[in-house]
C-alpha cells in the first residue's frame, strides 16, 4: 500500500509527515524504556525490522495509479514489541525502500508511515490484546489480529489518497473506490499474513516461550525451563 512519490499535494503529505512524526517520537521514548528492563529487546528489533522490510517489499500492482498492494508484517511485530516501537521499524523499512528500491517515496513517507507502520501496528495489537482478554488462543488472536491489521492498512491508504484526490467528489465516495480497487489484491494476502503470522506466534510458544512472557506478550508460567532472554551481556542463551 505504498503510496508513490509525488501523489499527494504539499498540504498533506505535511500532515501525514506531523501525525507520523509524533507517534514515532513516542516509539523512540518506549524504545528507552524498553532498552533498560529488557536488554535483548535489540536483537528482536533488529530480526522483526528486517522481517517487515522484506515482508512490505513484494508489490502487487493496483489497477490505481501510483498504489500496490503487498503484506506488511507490522501486526506481528506490534503484537511483540508494541505498536511504537513497530512503528520505528516501518520507518526504518519504509525510508530505505524510498531510498533504495523507488517502493514509496519521501515526500509520501509520512503517509505510508501512519497507514503501515502506525494504524496498522496499532489495530493489529489492540485486535490480539483484546482477543486474549477474551480468551483466545494465541495462534487464533495472533491471525485475526493480523488479518485485521493488514486490511485496516489498506483502509487508511485508500482514506489518505480519497482526501487528497477527491476533487470535488464526496470524500467517502471516493475511498470505497480505492478500498474495491485495493480488495481482489489485499483480501488474499490479508488471510496469508493471518495464517502466518498465527503460525510464528505459535512456533515462538512451543520453542520460546520466555521471549513471549519477557516481552509481555503472555503471562502464563512456561512448564519448560526458564531460559535468559533479558540479555546478560546482550546475547540470547538457551
Amino acid at each position: 500500500m505504498h503510496i508513490t512519490e509525488g501523489m499527494l499535494p504539499v498540504k498533506w503529505a505535511v500532515t501525514w509527515y506531523g501525525v507520523s512524526a509524533l507517534c514515532v517520537a513516542k516509539g523512540l521514548r518506549d524504545l528507552n524504556i524498553k532498552v533498560k528492563t529488557v536488554p535483548a529487546i535489540k536483537q528482536m528489533l533488529g530480526l522483526l525490522g528486517a522481517a517487515v522490510f522484506i515482508i512490505s517489499l513484494l508489490p502487487i500492482p493496483v489497477p490505481i495509479a501510483g498504489t500496490s498492494a503487498h503484506p506488511t508484517g507490522t501486526p506481528l511485530a506490534a503484537i511483540l514489541v508494541g505498536p511504537f516501537l513497530s512503528s520505528i521499524l516501518a520507518t526504518v523499512a519504509l525510508l530505505l525502500q524510498a531510498l533504495f528500491f523507488a517502493h514509496g517515496g519521501l515526500t509520501t513517507l509520512g503517509a505510508n508511515v501512519l497507514s503501515e507502520g502506525i494504524v496498522g501496528s496499532l489495530v493489529g495489537y489492540l485486535v490480539f490484546r483484546g482477543l486474549r482478554r477474551l480468551g483466545a488462543g494465541l495462534g487464533l488472536a495472533a491471525g485475526i489480529a493480523a488479518l485485521l491489521g493488514n486490511l485496516s492498512v489498506y483502509m487508511a491508504t485508500a482514506t489518505e489518497l480519497a482526501l487528497a484526490l477527491h476533487g470535488n467528489q464526496p470524500v467517502w465516495s471516493i475511498t470505497w473506490k480505492f478500498m474495491l480497487a485495493f480488495l481482489p489484491a489485499q483480501g488474499p494476502l490479508a488471510v496469508l499474513e493471518a495464517l502466518v503470522t498465527g503460525g510464528i506466534i505459535r512456533y515462538i510458544n512451543i520453542q520460546r516461550p520466555d521471549i513471549l512472557r519477557h516481552l509481555g506478550v503472555v503471562n502464563e508460567p512456561s512448564p519448560s525451563s526458564d531460559v535468559n532472554f533479558r540479555g546478560d551481556n546482550n546475547v540470547y542463551r538457551g
